[in-house]
């Protein structure tokens, strides 16, 4: 029985133009605005829950009820959408 030839197969390379830039070293890190601000939120928001809780419900705001926890989770997912731009 003959024996079968042996193929030898080419090793693909990408075409120059379609390889991915690097974006990585072109990052630059962030603003010092971005660090102080998303703790200032934080702070902030937890601060106002606690004197909500702790004042039974009287203050930061008695007249708004407990549209006052909506003030202080709000102040913490404004934080968590500061820190995205946190490199």
């Amino acid at each position: 029985m003959p024996k079968s030839s042996v193929r030898k197969k080419k090793v693909y390379t990408p075409p120059a133009d379609l390889r991915p830039a690097s974006s990585a070293a072109n990052r630059q890190p962030s603003p010092s605005w971005v660090g102080m601000t998303a703790v200032g939120l934080i702070l902030f928001g937890l601060l106002w829950l606690v004197t909500f809780y702790l004042s039974d419900q009287n203050y930061p705001v008695a007249s708004w009820g407990y549209w006052n926890l909506a003030v202080g989770f709000a102040s913490l997912v404004a934080s968590l959408i500061v820190l995205s731009r946190w490199r």
